[in-house]
């Protein structure tokens, strides 16, 4: 693994991806360098991203290391942001894996098979809702981050679920944190218009589809999703962070509204198909 960032992608503009360990190259970048960071982090026994478990966020036995190696990235985040910056989290949540230690891949997902399942968390049993964007969103307050608001990400087209006694999951959080009590937040460029008199400021639920993006064997998050955050935490011209950059779509509007992004990637794999896309994409 390249502890040292590897340049795959730059931009007349200064845009940039870099290749190797978040928490190492966050420590790189310079002081309130970027308005804001809009990501989202691999959850918590979800995923095998086919990266060694060591190094992969994500993968931790434990969950409390889990949160203690997320809650160490985001204290660089709160570095790196602008006295007036703010964090755009959004997490999913999980549940207990019954000590389980594999799961089967399914025809729809084939990415939900997993080599490794973490056991289940101390003072949890099998089949609880741990709670994990929760937990997240507390380590984070507590490490100095202001908790301003939980966003409810609203999937229609959510995947489908075989269980019987829960309801399917339809959603997932958004949390708007901030470095400073005041801080800066451009309501007026996301409100609401549609089916009402005027334009209302906008609430926290949040309706938008999941989209794929050709070539990702991975969740992606939706560009909707991504412009409604840059538009509220960011300026024409501001740099945007995402320490997880996966195949770039922050990186994607971020250009198309005309900021600058710097995108951290482990997998150089998925940093390359996020090269091609913003190529591609800014043509």
């Amino acid at each position: 693994m390249k502890v040292f960032p590897l340049h795959l992608f730059q931009d007349r503009t200064g845009s940039e991806i870099l290749v190797g360990d978040a928490l190492s190259i966050l420590a790189q970048l310079p002081s309130e360098s970027c308005r804001c960071c809009i990501t989202s982090p691999p959850y918590w026994g979800l995923r095998d991203y086919g990266v060694p478990p060591a190094n992969q966020i994500g993968a931790e036995s434990d969950l409390k290391d889990y949160i203690t190696n997320v809650t160490a990235i985001f204290t660089q985040v709160y570095r790196i942001v602008t006295q007036d910056g703010t964090l755009w989290l959004n997490l999913g949540d999980s549940y207990t894996s019954g000590n389980r230690t594999w799961r089967d891949p399914d025809k729809k997902n084939p990415a939900r098979a997993m080599q490794y399942r973490p056991p289940t968390p101390e003072g949890l049993k099998p089949k609880d809702l741990i709670g994990v964007p929760w937990r997240v969103a507390f380590a984070l307050q507590a490490a100095g981050w202001y908790l301003r608001s939980d966003i409810i990400w609203h999937k229609p087209n959510c995947q489908p679920e075989s269980v019987k006694d829960r309801p399917t999951r339809s959603h997932e959080y958004v949390f708007l944190f901030s470095k400073s009590e005041k801080y800066y937040y451009n309501y007026e460029a996301i409100k609401e218009t549609a089916n009402y008199p005027a334009r209302r400021n906008r609430r926290t639920v949040w309706q938008i589809n999941t989209e794929a993006y050709k070539g990702a064997h991975f969740a992606t998050f939706p560009p909707k999703l991504v412009e409604l955050c840059l538009l509220a935490g960011s300026e024409e011209g501001d740099i945007v962070l995402d320490p997880f950059f996966g195949s770039g779509t922050v990186g994607e509007v971020a250009l198309k509204l005309q900021r600058k992004f710097i995108g951290i990637e482990i997998k150089e794999e998925y940093a390359k198909l996020a090269q091609e896309r913003l190529e591609w994409s800014s043509l």
